[in-house]
């Protein structure tokens, strides 16, 4: 009996907790309101004089203050201030009596289901089989009406915990703090997980070879097969080693890019014909690669060399850094092992995995003066570059004796030597400055007198074979040429070399209508399908769209 009386009080006190609690929340919002709405009605009824017409000494009514009196005077704009203020509070008020009417719906289906528990309670106790039997006899209790009273009783607290547990994280603020750090931090490590898998695949599709660059130079490679009588090798040209003329230097495995530099140094070229370009690419893509000037010889009378990197017989494991490292079993696996779990803790350092950064080509710019021993100067360029004007001035430059060209590439903490070197390293912490101003590859003029006279090869392969372990920077060849060339670079104007069309959006086209050099660098390369297209067209109007290969391997241009 004690149970049942209990549970009947708790069932309705409940109730009436319930309804006092959200009747004191819809007068505490209607009293809000009401004060609210009193309070502007004072503020705007404090300044009468504003509307009111007066009359003068000769009975003519006028309004006290013109229009442009009220506009320029101060309390006009406090009094707008105050309005506004005012408005977004109703309308944070308005929001909040939408919340309420809808936790009004939810409370009253709570307040029935505990008012009908409540009552089921007490009417148990009442049935008269239970009341007889067991509440007013003064006899004996029947245990078996006992034992069916109890089962009844258990099934409905049973019930009664169930609904108060469904309903107690409404008003539990432990249980509702605990659920949503439960919700941000599933939320957060998904987005954990996002991160690496986007990092992961932004890796595959920036250095997967795209389906019509490898049409391209399967193309090719079967034309130089079916014809080998048209492609025969001609004789080196004396213009390959005239220091009078304008030579660039162009390392790069990808066909088309080559040919885009080519014909956007050419086209853009006051006197083409005094301009060379020493291409220098891999054993797989040489044929590909001489087929194409020899299908579309370039204009203008500009010279071409091609060269594979294999041709370099002084470019072996023993002299060159980067040919011992590729054979060393722990580099071949952190650069060319790609597997999702390589995108571990810090999703950044995905980049620096790509086999690009360790690979002979790409490090071929550091033997400049042994490839091209009779030149004076030359230009580099990489293959993700375009040429927008006449670039002839750059040999007009004095290099004060520095051995590079480079536009800087720092602005406020950003770009500095600390983003590319270890300063933990003690060697590093040493030699360089932390605060020093990185600058760029991609478009660099090389005195090569000076670099013979600097000895800048042998400072590469010091710095080189000490970063074997990677422990003095990680990525390749950046870091490399700001650590050889720190005290002999010469600063570009920045107009010469505008960089990030392969990553950075918000480039303007004024600032890029201005440039000598457009670089997409990045990894949205302006021939992959991840490219810009606010950018990508300043690429596709070099590219030779009226030869057949490029028409038939589908470029999308």
């Amino acid at each position: 009996m004690a149970v049942a009386v209990r549970g009947g009080r708790v069932g309705s006190g409940g109730g009436s907790v319930i309804r006092s609690f959200f009747s004191y929340r819809i007068f505490v919002s209607a009293m809000f309101t009401l004060l609210f709405l009193a309070t502007l009605s004072v503020l705007l009824s404090s300044h009468p004089s504003h509307n009111e017409a007066v009359m003068d000494n000769t009975g003519t009514a006028h309004v006290r203050r013109t229009f442009l009196a009220l506009r320029s005077d101060p309390l006009k704009t406090r009094l707008d201030l105050i309005y506004n203020q005012a408005n977004n509070h109703i309308a944070l008020v308005n929001a909040y009596a939408t919340y309420a009417r809808k936790l009004k719906l939810e409370i009253s289906k709570q307040l029935k289901l505990f008012d009908d528990l409540a009552k089921n309670f007490s009417d148990l106790q009442l049935k008269q089989i239970y009341r007889t039997a067991l509440f007013e006899s003064e006899g004996p209790v029947d245990e078996d009406v006992l034992r069916q009273f109890e089962k009844e009783v258990k099934d409905k607290v049973k019930i009664a915990r169930l609904m108060i547990a469904d309903s107690k994280e409404s008003y539990d603020n432990q249980l509702k703090i605990q659920k949503l750090k439960d919700t941000i931090f599933a939320v957060n490590e998904l987005l954990l997980k996002a991160k690496k898998n986007g990092a992961f695949a932004s890796l595959i599709a920036a250095k997967s070879t795209p389906k019509s660059l490898h049409c391209l130079a399967m193309r090719l490679m079967e034309e130089r097969i079916a014809h080998p009588e048209k492609y025969e090798d001609d004789e080196p040209k004396p213009e390959f080693e005239d220091p009078n003329l304008y030579h660039y230097a162009l390392f790069s495995d990808n066909v088309i890019a080559i040919s885009v530099v080519v014909n956007s140094v050419v086209k853009n070229a006051e006197e083409p014909w005094k301009h060379v370009f020493h291409i220098v690419t891999d054993r797989m893509n040489f044929a590909a690669t001489k087929v194409w000037f020899k299908m579309r010889p370039i204009q203008g009378g500009a010279h071409i060399e091609i060269n594979a990197v294999d041709n370099f017989k002084f470019l072996t494991s023993s002299y060159a850094p980067v040919l011992k490292q590729l054979g060393s079993a722990n580099l071949q696996k952190f650069y060319f092992e790609t597997r999702a779990e390589n995108a571990t803790k810090d999703v950044s350092n995905m980049k620096f995995r790509n086999p690009k950064y360790l690979s002979m080509l790409n490090h071929l710019r550091f033997y400049l003066p042994e490839l091209y021993p009779k030149l004076h100067k030359i230009l580099f360029l990489d293959d993700d570059v375009v040429v927008q004007k006449d670039l002839t001035a750059l040999w007009k430059i004095d290099m004060d004796g520095k051995v590079i060209g480079a536009v800087n590439t720092c602005f406020g903490s950003f770009h500095r030597f600390s983003e590319y070197l270890n300063f933990s390293h003690p060697l590093i912490k040493e030699k360089f400055n932390p605060r020093a101003c990185a600058w760029a590859f991609g478009m660099n003029m090389f005195d090569l007198d000076a670099w013979r006279r600097e000895k800048c090869t042998d400072q590469y392969h010091y710095w080189q074979n000490l970063n074997e372990d990677r422990t003095l920077w990680k990525l390749g060849t950046l870091p490399a040429g700001l650590v050889t060339f720190s005290s002999t670079t010469k600063s570009l104007d920045k107009s010469w070399h505008v960089l990030g069309l392969g990553i950075n959006p918000s480039i303007s086209m004024e600032e890029i209508d201005k440039a000598a050099v457009i670089h997409f660098s990045g990894d949205m390369k302006p021939w992959l399908d991840i490219a810009m297209n606010r950018y990508k067209h300043l690429w596709t109007k070099y590219v030779d769209s009226e030869m057949e290969f490029v028409q038939m391997c589908n470029f999308g241009m």
